[in-house]
């Protein structure tokens, strides 16, 4: 059962609330008509029946993967699995898996929330999706910010969302666009966490003078969204101790994370960046980077069969990497039923075939959905009266959990533990939100700071109860650990499970044919805009055409003015990258980073000697 967030929550930012902009899109009540972006978009259409042996889920809103068209949809159950179906008037029924897999499905709803509001950057004139952002309806604070510095790349990968060569013009934000875009994120009163994204943020020269202006504007957790090959190129065009320094200016500037593309362990799975990861990685180790997050684009027939080894390729490099976060692709374009179906990839599936590669040590019911955190955020409020982050996101968007790794002397990982082998996780999920519930009522009382003394001595006294110390790895403290997150009262004290344990997450970020607008209005990964905006990652990247083409279109920079500015290497032919794999395998780092992960005739062709 979801606890109640209607409760007083003080803004941070005090009187400085955002200044309201004006909605993107106008309604026309008579038409049934959104104009928006220079599109008219009908909004309606009948409520979907549902068919012999189908079972009621739930009813939500959608839209139409052809015109846009806003729709009834309801979510159903049958053989097993979870569809959600929508009728448009023009272009008919369409019927989606949302969730393959009904038992887990279940599993994750039960740990639903709404989250706590926003301070709204819009006027409210339109129904979602079609009025980002963020409107008065939506229902989560920003959590993580992704900042576009560039639309620029050395790549051209098939399934990126944008490059400067495709869209015909570059798009980049001056440092004054980034401040603005920074100030607004601030407004909202929260603890900000930003991510630096592209395109390719590595190709921007001032990219530490970016980060150093995130950090002077406040902005507590800085990660770094990039494909990692710089820091190989960089080593082999200038030198390893280029490569370092450049690497030491990022991290003392402020970059905490590092959110590495990395696809798969073979080059098969992954040619966007295999023979350069393992220098990268040797890079980061060098420079101190030590928080590396690993992010492999999950496509069905392509990767589906490494997701156990990158799991263990992340863990034996687990002293520079925090964790995996792995992501379902979005499926994008017109594609047929048939085609939907042999490349959709859900999140049950990622967390199946996890245990399946991991000989059932890492099981699907090990994870559980993002909104916990959210019931996590509310038990450290209720002990601290602060409210820093709530990931109150909708249950379907995300998952997480955790791991020990048992490394054997070679450094490979021999077996992974859990979280919840040792710790009762759902046993204190139930507690917390009965003790939330206690310490609310208590700051209530005349006797509150008592009370509350007392309260959380009673809770740390609890705590060895959820532990199963005959399965606790050795080394291992859970019980100080949490202890010193309620003694500390601070998010930062979760910090030490990351560097205690593997970190394994899973974000399906969603395409037209499975939009759910339940979805969008709980999302915490926002979008800024050089226009004042703060955008859901899922309106922005599938509604591209209304948003964030949209949006980069008008702050652009002809690509012809931008060579005469910077240069022709700087964009177009010249600034992608051509490796030389036979000079990227002659190094023993290589081998040595897929050594027993990735068979030998794999990475030679032939067993090496």
């Amino acid at each position: 059962m979801a606890l109640s967030t209607k409760i007083p929550r003080n803004n941070a930012a005090g009187s400085n609330k955002p200044d309201i902009l004006e909605s993107p899109a106008i309604y026309d009540a008579r038409s049934k008509v959104v104009v928006v972006a220079g599109k008219r978009i009908p909004i309606g259409g009948p409520i979907p029946k549902l068919k012999e042996g189908e079972k009621f889920v739930a009813y939500t809103t959608s839209i139409c993967p052809y015109c846009s068209r806003l729709l009834p949809a309801v979510i159903y159950e049958k053989e097993g699995k979870i569809y959600m179906r929508k009728t448009c008037p023009t272009h008919g029924t369409i019927d989606e898996l949302y969730f393959s897999d009904a038992r887990i499905y279940r599993k994750f709803m039960k740990y639903e929330e709404e989250g706590v509001g926003v301070t709204p950057h819009v006027k409210l004139t339109a129904p979602c999706p079609y009025n980002c952002g963020l409107c008065s309806r939506h229902k989560n604070h920003t959590a993580l910010a992704n900042l576009v510095v560039t639309n620029r790349c050395d790549l051209s990968c098939w399934y990126c969302f944008f490059y400067a060569e495709k869209m015909g013009y570059v798009y980049e934000p001056t440092l004054e666009q980034i401040r603005h875009m920074i100030r607004q994120y601030k407004k909202e009163g929260v603890s900000m966490a930003v991510q630096i994204t592209g395109g390719e943020p590595t190709l921007r020269e001032d990219l530490v003078d970016i980060v150093k202006l995130l950090k002077e504007e406040g902005v507590t957790h800085i990660q770094l969204n990039t494909h990692g090959i710089t820091f190989a190129r960089l080593w082999f065009e200038k030198g390893l101790d280029a490569a370092v320094k450049y690497t030491r200016e990022l991290r003392e500037a402020g970059v905490n994370t590092v959110y590495m593309s990395f696809d798969g362990v073979t080059p098969r799975a992954n040619p966007k960046n295999h023979w350069e990861v393992p220098y990268t990685l040797e890079v980061f180790r060098k420079a101190g980077m030590t928080s590396v997050v690993l992010v492999p684009t999950v496509i069905r027939t392509i990767n589906d069969q490494e997701l156990g080894a990158i799991v263990k390729f992340a863990a034996k490099h687990i002293d520079v990497v925090r964790g995996v976060n792995f992501q379902p692709v979005s499926l994008t374009g017109r594609m047929k039923k048939e085609a939907r179906r042999r490349y959709r990839v859900t999140i049950a599936d990622v967390l199946k075939w996890v245990e399946e590669q991991t000989d059932g040590q890492i099981p699907a019911d090990a994870w559980f959905p993002i909104p916990v955190a959210a019931k996590f955020a509310y038990f450290i409020e209720a002990l601290s009266g602060e409210l820093k982050v709530c990931m109150g996101n909708h249950p379907a968007c995300g998952s997480a959990t955790y791991v020990f790794v048992e490394r054997g002397g070679d450094g490979l990982p021999k077996r992974f533990v859990p979280i919840t082998e040792f710790f009762d996780v759902e046993g204190f999920i139930e507690y917390m939100e009965q003790k939330t519930g206690e310490l609310r009522k208590d700051a209530e009382s005349s006797f509150s700071k008592f009370r509350r003394a007392l309260r959380i001595a009673s809770i740390v006294k609890d705590l060895p109860k959820f532990v199963d110390r005959e399965k606790l790895p050795k080394n291992l403290n859970i019980t100080k650990l949490l202890t010193n997150v309620f003694l500390k009262r601070s998010y930062e004290a979760l910090g030490e499970l990351h560097y205690k344990m593997l970190f394994l997450g899973n974000m399906h970020f969603m395409d037209q044919y499975n939009y759910d607008v339940e979805r969008v209005m709980r999302c915490n990964i926002h979008y800024l805009s050089p226009d004042g905006r703060v955008i859901p990652f899922c309106t922005y990247n599938v509604l591209n055409d209304i948003y964030r083409d949209h949006i980069l279109k008008k702050f652009r920079i002809p690509i012809e003015e931008y060579v005469k500015k910077y240069g022709k290497d700087k964009v177009g032919p010249d600034v992608k990258y051509v490796r030389n794999i036979k000079l990227l395998k002659s190094n023993p780092i290589y081998y040595e980073a897929y050594r027993g992960i990735v068979p030998d005739e794999i990475l030679f062709g032939k067993k090496k000697n």
